[in-house]
């Protein structure tokens, strides 16, 4: 089996399985912290080199109060629960924003935490605009590339996108130029390991060219 070097996780649809439970919006979060451990754990099985999580962006700023609170506590927690594992973490997004948590500002630089090994990156406050922001008018792929606030994630081989919605939404526009993307109907709190090894099967038929 052919396996992608670097996978991205898009966990949506909380807000709408929490509505579907009859809880508040902003209880849905708290119940995706689970399955990103289940998919970091399915990764690791797969020889995957790296991993990139959906965590907030920028725009989700806009909602109410209410939610932003609950949805940057599951960042946190769940980048701390990442923070057991060996791993390699990274988190990024505009930490100069009031919005950033103070929490995860040590994660900022890559971090070898117990013996090291899958690079795990986490998108917080990320905004695409934001990302690009620091580019010069220098041109060239390497060049802008290396411009990005972004510079330490690698390209995106496969994007899996929970929630049933067929859009990047921001994540990582450059990284994922040549990404293949699959999407599950089924919202993130909803995960199960057969959708991850049904994305695994798809990728494999899929025909990798990079636009050569």
């Amino acid at each position: 089996m052919r396996v992608p070097r670097h996978i991205g996780i898009i966990p949506d649809g909380n807000r709408r399985w929490a509505q579907d439970k009859g809880y508040e919006k902003k209880d849905g979060y708290q119940y995706g912290l689970t399955p990103g451990l289940h998919a970091l754990y399915l990764a690791r099985e797969y020889g995957i080199n790296e991993i990139t999580y959906y965590g907030f962006t920028t725009d989700n700023c806009k909602r109410p109060r209410i939610q932003i609170d609950s949805f940057v506590k599951a960042c946190v927690d769940a980048v701390n629960l990442i923070a057991k594992e060996d791993v390699s973490l990274l988190v990024i997004g505009n930490k100069n924003s009031p919005m950033f948590p103070e929490e995860l500002l040590k994660f900022t630089n890559r971090t070898n935490i117990g013996r090291g090994g899958m690079k795990v990156n986490f998108l917080v406050n990320y905004g695409w605009d934001w990302d690009i922001s620091n580019l010069s008018n220098n041109a060239g792929r390497k060049s802008i590339l290396d411009g990005l606030y972004s510079r330490d994630i690698s390209r995106i081989d496969l994007i899996l996108r929970w929630g049933g919605r067929k859009r990047l939404s921001g994540f990582l526009p450059l990284q994922s130029v040549y990404s293949d993307i699959y999407t599950i109907d089924d919202m993130w709190p909803d995960f199960k390991p057969e959708q991850f090894h049904e994305a695994m099967k798809w990728y494999n038929m899929q025909d990798v060219t990079l636009g050569g």
